[in-house]
Formats: structure tokens, sequence, C-alpha cells
């Protein structure tokens, strides 16, 4: 793809002014493309005139809202890097993230004044306002539209820190450009289509499934500062969304609710990632008219990768789907488009460059050729579907066997009252590691673990079937739904 590529609330606001970018549910305010790039415009020249200039990380605390998304739009047209906080974080977790991206600068909300203010004394750095008609809002203005380096560190998202310290994933424009391009043809996303926003904004759904994509098509949407299963599921029911992405746990949720019927679910399109959607939950929205495609991405690479698509939904339960235009894939020793499995590589304009400030953590993550190793096990078909595997972190081995956790929980779940199984290899003394799952049931359900794991004799082979299963009122889980594993292991210990 191109090295430099055109300002983006600038371009858009020049291509449909009048048309609105984002409803913002806790203001009320359509904010038209041309008001978007006014403010943006406005907020880089006070940032500006605070002493900030190109490459400065400005950090950022606050629930969703449409001033972000400006304020993204100001970073780009400044050359400033946003580094969006996870505000379930403890204050002395956020000052531990941003030691390693010495920010000049926290932005916030008023949900979170008085932790912004603690963080930035820590740092020694200033806290400001992003609410609206702050300091920030007060030059709004216009520039022409221009072109910036496609490849220029825009903002940074942190890993959700399961497998040890935080990483800050460098997010470009030529990144942003292609997971519109991927997800985009994916899902056949026009200027007409209006979603909604409401993932958080600390982690790359919250960015770029499908907001940020939308924007850039010249599309809607509304944003809701979190999740709140009742306000999303009337805002569905309204029918002013056409395209909706969520995670497993999201529907999960939505298929719990009393409400569940009120929505027209045939007239949405709906994706989901994060983690695979289960087969019953696959089946329980389709009863009811909804296709949700399984995909499959990373913070690292922008993040769209795989999207399952509508024709192949119910004959290929349980796959992504195949790689997007914008991407290549191969599965590590396996011939290029055989079936087979291995480790899932990739590579494209989508994929990050690299960590903040952390070489050896970039280095590590990339092949040769510029493959980026995604620690996923892919298992593909002769058709080029792909099914992903497991975590290659997260494979035990048990009396010699290799035991993939999401293979065992497929099985679980699958069980009529289980509602979702998370298994994880412990130390065992005879078998070297055994499984221990934990599940949460279905409402009003009891298990008795000796039959569940008769039940499970007749679809797993003796060694797969966990020794041990615990019931759990909740899962614990990173903002983005992901069960964190780590923790569940710490229980057994």
């Amino acid at each position: 793809m191109f090295d430099r590529v055109p300002d983006m609330a600038a371009k858009r606001a020049e291509l449909s002014g009048d048309a609105v970018a984002f409803r913002d549910s806790r203001t009320g305010r359509d904010w038209i493309f041309r008001d978007v790039d006014a403010a943006a415009s406005g907020a880089a020249r006070v940032l500006a005139d605070r002493g900030l200039t190109e490459g400065d990380r400005i950090a950022c605390l606050c629930l969703n809202s449409a001033e972000f998304f400006i304020l993204l739009m100001a970073c780009q047209k400044a050359g400033l890097i946003l580094c969006p906080l996870n505000w379930r974080q403890p204050p002395a977790e956020m000052i531990e993230t941003l030691g390693a991206v010495s920010p000049r600068l926290i932005l916030h909300d008023d949900s979170f004044a008085e932790v912004a203010a603690d963080v930035a004394r820590a740092l020694g750095i200033t806290a400001a306002s992003l609410e609206a008609g702050s300091d920030i809002w007060q030059a709004p203005g216009s520039a022409p539209t221009r072109m910036i380096p496609a490849d220029r560190p825009w903002y940074l998202l942190f890993t959700s820190g399961t497998t040890g310290r935080p990483k800050a994933v460098i997010q470009t424009a030529r990144m942003a450009w292609a997971n519109t391009i991927n997800i985009g043809q994916a899902i056949h996303l026009t200027a007409a289509d209006t979603s909604v926003n409401f993932l958080p904004i600390f982690h790359t759904a919250g960015i770029n499934l499908y907001t940020l994509p939308v924007y850039l098509t010249g599309g809607r949407s509304t944003v809701l500062p979190k999740f709140e299963a009742a306000d999303l599921l009337a805002l569905l029911r309204s029918g002013e969304v056409t395209q909706f992405f969520g995670v497993p746990a999201i529907y999960q949720a939505f298929s719990l609710s009393p409400d569940i019927e009120t929505v027209d679910w045939a007239a949405l399109r709906c994706g989901c990632g994060g983690a695979p959607l289960s087969e019953p939950l696959i089946r329980f929205f389709a009863e009811r008219g909804a296709k949700v495609l399984n995909g499959f991405g990373m913070t690292e690479t922008g993040p769209t990768v795989f999207l399952m698509d509508a024709a192949h939904a119910e004959d290929k339960i349980g796959s992504v789907g195949r790689p997007q235009m914008l991407t290549e894939c191969r599965l590590d020793g396996v011939p290029d488009s055989s079936p087979g499995e291995g480790e899932v590589l990739l590579r494209g304009p989508n994929i990050t460059p690299g960590y903040f400030d952390n070489p050896e953590a970039t280095q590590a993550a990339f092949a040769k050729d510029g493959w980026l190793r995604t620690g996923d096990v892919g298992r593909r078909d002769a058709d080029g579907f792909l099914w992903i595997v497991d975590r290659l972190k997260d494979m035990y081995i048990s009396g010699g066997e290799n035991v993939y956790p999401a293979e065992v929980e497929r099985v679980l779940v699958e069980h009529p009252a289980v509602l979702e199984a998370a298994v994880v290899g412990v130390p065992d003394a005879k078998w070297g590691e055994t499984g221990a799952a934990f599940l949460l049931l279905r409402p009003g359900q009891q298990i008795d673990p000796a039959a569940l794991r008769a039940w499970c004799r007749d679809r797993l082979a003796a060694y797969k079937i966990p020794a041990t299963l615990t019931v759990l009122d909740d899962l614990p889980r990173t903002a983005a739904g992901k069960v964190r594993k780590p923790d569940l292991k710490a229980m057994m210990t």
C-alpha cells in the first residue's frame, strides 16, 4: 500500500461533510463529518500550543465517546501518539503501563477525573479534561486535506497482559486502511451502513470493529459509553444498526436476556471475534435468523485477518473463514494452500511494525521475511477454510499426548447444562499434566461431575477428559472478554 495516505478526518469531511459520523448516546449529539474534522483540527492546534510535538505520547482515560474518536483524529493530524488506558486497571497498573511510553499529558472524561489526577501526579505530567466544553475543544477550525506518513505511529494499544507485562502495540494509518479493506469487503460495508460502538476503546475491537472502518467508509456509528445488555438490545431493537460485532461473551449475555426475542436478528449482519463462538450459540442465533460470522485477528494485525462468509457459516461451524484481501497466511511446516496443521503466520499491510520502544519483543514476534508469529495453531481444510485449534501456550501434555484445551471446551459446551467452559493444564504426579475444567452452567441447571465425565468419554479420548471439574459463578476475563487462564491455573495451586 501507499507510503502516504490522506488525513482521514479532512478527507472524509471533503467527501461527505454533512452526513452523520457519530451519534453519541451520552450527550445526544449527532456529529457530522465536517464538525468532526473542525473539532479535530482545533484540538490539534491546542495540543501544539501546549508544546506537544510530533511523536509525543498522550494518555487517555475515558469511556467510549465521540470525543475520543475526534481526539484520535486530532492526534493523526498533529503526529501525536494516543495511548488509551484500560479504565478497569487500578492506578498502580496504569502507572506501570505508562512508564514504558512516557506520555506528556493525560486526558480524561468526568468518570475518571480523580484517577487521572493521581496517575498524572505520579508521572509528573498534566491531566486535562476531554469533556465537551473543555479547553481542548475551544479552537475549532479546518485545514486542507494533506498527506500523512502511512507508517507513522498513530496510537498504541496495550496487550491484555495474560502472558506477562503488557506491550504497547504500534497502530498506524496504513493498518487502519488495510483493516477497512479486509473487514469492509468481507461484510459488504457501505456508507449506508450503521453500527454501534460499545466495546472498550482501549482494545482494538473498540476502535476497529467496526467503528473506524464505518467512519472511513462514510457510515454512522452510535456510541454507547460501555456494554450494557439492556441498552444495546434496545438499540438493536430500534432498527438503527445494520452491522454488529461482538465477542462471545456478548452473544452469551444476549442469549440469556428475556429481551432476546424482541430483536429482528435477520435484519442484522453479525460478526464475532476474540474467540470462536460455540456451535450451540451459532445455532441459537441461526434459529432466530442471524448468521453470526466467526473471525480471527489480533491487536498486532489491525485486527481483521479471517472472517467466515455467510454462505458457509453453518456448513463449516467453528471455522474463522479464509484470509481476507490484504493478508497472506501460511501454516508453519505446511505447504502453501495445502490442508494441514501448524502455527499461523501472517504478513501484509495490516500487520503492526512492532512494539513501541521494545526491539527485543518486536524481533521475537517476527519470523524471517516479515511473517508475524501468532502463537496460534491453525488447521486448514481442502477448501482453504481455517480453524483455530488453540494457543500454543495453552496446549498441555498428558501422559505423552498433546491436549488442546479448545477442543475439550468445544465438547463440554455441547452438554445441555453447560453455558461456557475453560480448560487449563495443571501438574499431575502420574501423567505430568492433566486437565482442569471450569464451568459456567445455564440458569437453573446443575451437573454431576462424574456423569459429565462419563458423557465426555463418548466424545473424547480418555487422556483429554478433565480430571477436575469446577463450577464457577463467572470466569475471570480481560476487558476484551477473553478468559484469563493464568488466573484459573492459580486456583489449582
